[in-house]
C-alpha cells in the first residue's frame, strides 16, 4: 500500500483537546492495521464537496490500530477545519490518504524542539522517539493562551521540565534568540507553527551550521516579488512527450490539460503530493518543504509551484 492509496476510515473518536482544537481518532471499519508511519509524518484527510486536507499525526507510531489528528478551528477557515469540527464525530467514515513523511527526525545527540500553537501535532511523536534513541532535548512550546494549547498537562506531567510553556499572555513571546543560542552543542533544531514564528527562527539560526534548523510550514511561502515566471518544456521521461509550460500555468495545470492523472492537493508547495523526481534540468524551488540541501541535490520538485530556473529551457521529470 503506497500513499496515493485511499483508505476507508471511521471516527472511532472525537473530543476537544483545547479551545478550538478537536481530536480525531481514526480507526479501519474492520479493525485491521493501518499503514506504518513515522515521527512527522501527515495525511491526507478527503472531506465532503472535494476538499483534502492535511493533518500531522500525533499518536504513537508504534500503535498500528489508529492514526490520531488534532485540528484547529481556523477564524477564516476555507472549509476544512469547520468540517473537522462541526460534522465529525465518533461512528462518522472518513476517507484519507498517507502517510507522508517530510519532515522526518533525524539522528542526533540532542535536539530542541520548537512549536507554536497547533504545531505542537507532528512534534509529539517526536519527543517519544528522541526518548526511545536516549537523546537530550527540550520542548519550547508557545501558544496565544494556555486554554489553547492542545496537549499541555499531559506534555508537563509526562516530562517536567524538559517542557517550557509559554502562553503569550503569561509570559510574552518565545526568546527564540536565546532558544538557538543555549542550545546544547550539535544539537539539531526542530519548529513548526505559524509562518511568522518559522520565519524568526530561521533568521536567529542564520549563523548556524546548515541543516541546523528544520521546519514544517501550514502555509505556503510567500512569493518572491523578483521571481520570474518564464515559459519552458517538461519532457516526461517514460512516454518522452514533450509539453510546453507557459509563464502563467504551472506544471501540474498543464499535465491536467494533457489528461495525464497526477496526484495533488494543497496546489501551494506544502503537502507533499504532487512530489516529482528530475532527471535533468535545473529547477527554481518555491515549495515551503525542501531543505537547502535537498534543493541543491536538483532531484526532486513540487510540480504545484516549482518551474524550471530562468535559463532552463527543459525539464525531463520522472513520469
Amino acid at each position: 500500500m503506497n500513499a496515493e492509496t485511499e483508505l476507508e476510515l471511521v471516527v472511532a473518536a472525537a473530543a476537544q483537546a483545547a479551545a478550538d482544537v478537536r481530536l480525531l481518532e481514526l480507526r479501519s471499519p474492520d479493525g485491521a492495521e493501518l499503514p506504518a508511519w513515522s515521527a512527522g509524518a501527515h495525511i491526507d484527510l478527503l472531506l465532503d464537496d472535494g476538499l483534502v486536507r492535511q493533518y500531522s499525526l500525533c499518536g504513537d507510531p508504534a500503535d498500528r490500530g489508529r492514526w490520531q489528528v488534532a485540528v484547529l478551528r481556523e477564524p477564516e477557515s476555507r472549509g476544512g477545519s469547520a468540517h473537522v469540527h462541526d460534522k465529525l464525530g465518533a461512528g462518522d467514515p472518513i476517507r484519507a490518504r498517507g502517510p507522508r513523511n517530510h519532515f522526518e527526525l533525524e539522528p542526533a545527540a540532542a535536539y530542541v524542539f520548537v512549536a507554536g500553537g497547533i504545531g505542537i501535532t507532528p512534534i509529539l511523536p517526536m519527543l517519544a522517539a528522541a526518548d526511545a534513541a536516549g537523546a537530550d532535548w527540550r520542548l519550547h512550546y508557545g501558544g496565544r493562551t494556555r486554554g489553547s494549547m492542545a496537549f499541555v498537562d499531559d506534555l508537563v506531567a509526562r516530562h517536567g521540565d524538559r517542557v517550557v510553556i509559554c502562553p503569550q499572555d503569561e509570559t510574552g513571546l518565545l526568546d527564540l534568540n536565546r532558544i538557538v543560542t543555549t542550545r546544547p552543542p550539535g544539537a539539531l533544531l526542530y519548529a513548526c507553527g505559524p509562518a511568522p514564528l518559522l520565519d524568526a527562527l530561521e533568521t536567529a539560526c542564520a549563523p548556524m551550521p546548515t541543516g541546523t534548523l528544520r521546519t514544517e510550514r501550514f502555509t505556503a511561502l510567500d512569493a518572491d516579488p523578483d521571481a520570474v515566471s518564464a515559459g519552458f518544456e517538461i519532457e516526461l521521461a517514460d512516454s518522452g512527450q514533450v509539453l510546453q509550460v507557459p509563464p502563467d500555468k504551472s506544471i501540474l495545470e498543464v499535465l491536467e490539460e494533457a489528461d495525464i492523472e497526477i496526484l495533488s492537493s494543497c496546489r501551494e508547495g506544502t503537502c507533499g503530493t504532487c512530489e516529482t523526481g528530475v532527471q535533468s534540468g535545473t529547477i527554481d524551488h518555491r515549495d515551503a518543504l525542501l531543505t537547502n540541501e535537498e534543493r541543491a541535490a536538483n532531484d526532486v520538485m513540487f510540480i504545484c509551484v516549482s518551474r524550471a530556473a530562468p535559463g532552463c529551457p527543459r525539464l525531463v521529470l520522472d513520469r
